[in-house]
């Protein structure tokens, strides 16, 4: 969940910077090559491709990696489950795993984003499960806040969130250096 920011930038294979920077803390090949898988999608969806596309494309570079065939499984199960349960219950999430893994989170949290009706309908639905819902919470709203846009995020959402102009002053700042390629402000990110 924490690499979705890797996707922003511009020019870089987001998907070998994704698996680079959870290699630091993810030991085993599917937990550091899902998140390259998120960096990718999250990539691809700044650039205005559909999650469904970007999930298979993702998929597919899983399956031509070593190693990489768990999540590409993982990837390719939630897409299908899209297509067969589009109104998702709490028992259709969890058939995709509990979320303790990488694989599961990332599958879960892609299905819930192509089933959402809107930005609190797939968080909703990724919250609500059994098991690491904080993780797919999370990596659902980084997919829905990318092809969405942050005018989707409801706004009683938003209005309690601690340090919300903190936060949202570092992902404007990140969207304009890297993926509108703007120098950053040298006052608030001075370079030395």
């Amino acid at each position: 969940m924490r690499v979705a920011p890797v996707g922003l930038v511009c020019g870089a294979d987001s998907f070998d910077l994704g698996c680079r920077f959870a290699a630091l803390t993810h030991g085993h090949p599917s937990g550091w090559m899902a998140a390259g898988a998120l960096a990718a999608i999250v990539q691809d969806l700044t650039r205005g491709v559909d999650l469904g596309v970007s999930a298979q494309t993702a998929a597919d570079r899983c399956r031509a990696t070593a190693g990489g065939d768990e999540v590409a499984e993982a990837l390719e199960a939630a897409v299908a489950l899209s297509q067969a349960c589009p109104r998702p219950s709490a028992d259709d999430v969890e058939s995709l795993g509990a979320g303790w893994v990488a694989e599961e989170a990332l599958a879960i949290s892609v299905y819930c984003a192509l089933t959402a009706a809107d930005f609190r309908d797939g968080v909703l639905n990724a919250v609500n499960h059994s098991g690491d819902s904080d993780s797919t919470g999370s990596i659902t709203g980084s997919l829905l806040g990318t092809s969405l846009g942050v005018q989707a995020i409801d706004d009683e959402l938003l209005e309690p969130l601690e340090g919300r102009q903190v936060i949202e002053q570092i992902a404007d700042d990140l969207y304009s250096t890297f993926v509108e390629d703007r120098e950053p402000d040298s006052e608030r990110y001075p370079p030395w």
